[in-house]
């Protein structure tokens, strides 16, 4: 049974913003998960404050803010009215030595003047706090915590933050559950939670399934809410699928037995999904909007990365081969994927079982994208291109790594699909083309160093022949 709670005073969160204001300013650039790098934050709107725990309570304030922030436009880029970001605020008079590097700063006015503001979710209680709601299934203001009835969730675990993570932020409970916050938040339905849902009740087994979740109400008109976070089982023992290939790469060992599950345990899901989602013919006219799509990103990137410009040409070949494959007739299925799949949003479990997690897709892209039905080569793709990037990481590099991989990959996805998208060339050149395109513009802004990387693919893709 649901449980509602009023905060103790609606203007409570209202009153703290003011004062952190020039406080977050500072800080919210700094964080890792922050998308707006490079330009300055000028300025914030309230979507959504939430009282969790009244100051004084064991000598500590909880808010849940949701804030969309203003910084200056992208010049050339179409007016965006900001990102919101998901915030828990910690408050104490005093922050303990523990806490010191969760800091934002301290509160110079307002009713919680001298008091320090921290990243709550730094601290175990204000982690218990949400794991309490999951369980006991809290209507907190605007916040709905909401769960699978027929999973238990007990209390008394300890939770830990899990410092590895860039685009979000997870607290592990007890090693028994794994809590996932999406910081940049959307309205709408999130493919996180979406599609873990739709593969647990398809029996698939290689995706935890959903055991609670956080939503919230945006307000206004439309009555519009989204997906905060997601709780599922830990994997305990488990090794991400990075991870394991980079070692492997250091004892100089073979990944392909590890690659051919891996495309095994993709092809699973992409099957369930197909079962469990509906699914769609891509035909010339949707086929066009598709290579629209890429030819665009492609000219952006161009303008955003001098270094592409030579490679433009052959690039655009590889869309103009797939569009003239439409043109001619040809047809597609296209179904819901993972939409960034790669070797880090993979885990082996002790047993040595694949497991897939992370639905989200590119968080830069926008929602409906995400959720658009695409063919299943463009997670394979992904993962194509994850071998490359895992090979240039070694030292000394070992040659034929990728390419051993890649094609172990595909023949473990076709021991389960029935096909190898390998048979398939010009749709997967196109698709890795795009994903190595957007690589290139990540790491240029990102990760200058790693800009080689992509750029060693785009001059293999720029001059191949699929044929």
């Amino acid at each position: 049974m649901a449980k509602a709670v009023t905060p103790s005073s609606a203007t409570a969160p209202h009153r703290l913003l003011a004062s952190l204001d020039p406080l977050l300013r500072t800080w919210l650039p700094s964080q890792r998960w922050f998308a707006g790098k490079g330009r300055p934050v000028t300025g914030f709107t309230t979507v959504a404050a939430t009282e969790l725990l009244p100051p004084g309570h064991r000598r500590l304030g909880l808010y849940h803010l949701i804030l969309r922030i203003h910084q200056p436009p992208v010049p050339g880029a179409p007016p965006h009215p900001g990102d919101c970001y998901q915030l828990l605020i910690g408050v104490r008079e005093t922050l303990p030595p523990r806490l010191a590097p969760a800091l934002i700063g301290h509160l110079e006015d307002g009713p919680l003047a001298g008091h320090a503001a921290y990243e709550a979710l730094y601290d175990p209680r204000p982690a218990e706090v949400l794991l309490e709601g999951l369980r006991s299934q809290a209507r907190i203001g605007g916040l709905r915590f909401e769960r699978d009835p027929r999973q238990e969730i007990r209390g008394g675990l300890v939770a830990r933050l899990m410092t590895a993570e860039q685009s979000n932020s997870s607290i592990v409970y007890g090693d028994t559950f794994i809590l996932k916050l999406l910081r940049r938040v959307v309205p709408g339905i999130n493919p996180d939670l979406e599609i873990p849902l739709a593969l647990a009740r398809a029996g698939c087994p290689r995706v935890p399934a959903p055991v609670a979740w956080l939503r919230a109400g945006l307000g206004g008109d439309t009555g519009e809410s989204c997906v905060l976070a997601v709780l599922q089982p830990f994997v305990s023992g488990a090794t991400d699928g990075w991870e394991l290939a980079l070692r492997e790469l250091a004892k100089g060992e073979d990944f392909a037995v590890e690659a051919q599950a891996l495309g095994r345990a993709t092809a699973e899901v992409h099957t369930a999904l197909a079962r469990a989602l509906p699914t769609v013919t891509v035909g010339h006219t949707q086929l066009g909007s598709l290579v629209d799509g890429m030819t665009e990103r492609l000219a952006a990137a161009v303008r955003a990365v001098p270094a592409l410009r030579s490679y433009e040409p052959g690039l655009r070949s590889a869309y103009r081969a797939l569009s003239a494959l439409g043109a001619g007739g040809r047809t597609w299925t296209a179904q819901r994927v993972h939409g960034d799949l790669h070797l880090g949003q993979c885990l082996r479990s002790p047993s040595g079982d694949w497991l897939l997690i992370d639905f989200e897709g590119e968080p830069a892209r926008p929602l409906a994208e995400r959720r658009t039905p695409q063919p299943p080569v463009r997670d394979v793709a992904g993962m194509l291109r994850s071998f490359d990037y895992a090979a240039h990481s070694a030292t000394p590099p070992v040659p034929g790594w990728a390419s051993t991989c890649r094609a172990a990959y595909c023949s473990g996805y076709a021991e389960v699909s029935g096909r190898d998208p390998r048979t398939d060339p010009v749709l997967l050149r196109a698709y890795e083309t795009d994903k190595a395109v957007y690589e290139v513009v990540y790491e240029a802004r990102h990760r200058p160093d790693w800009l080689p990387v992509p750029l060693s693919a785009i001059r293999r893709l720029a001059t191949c022949d699929p044929a």
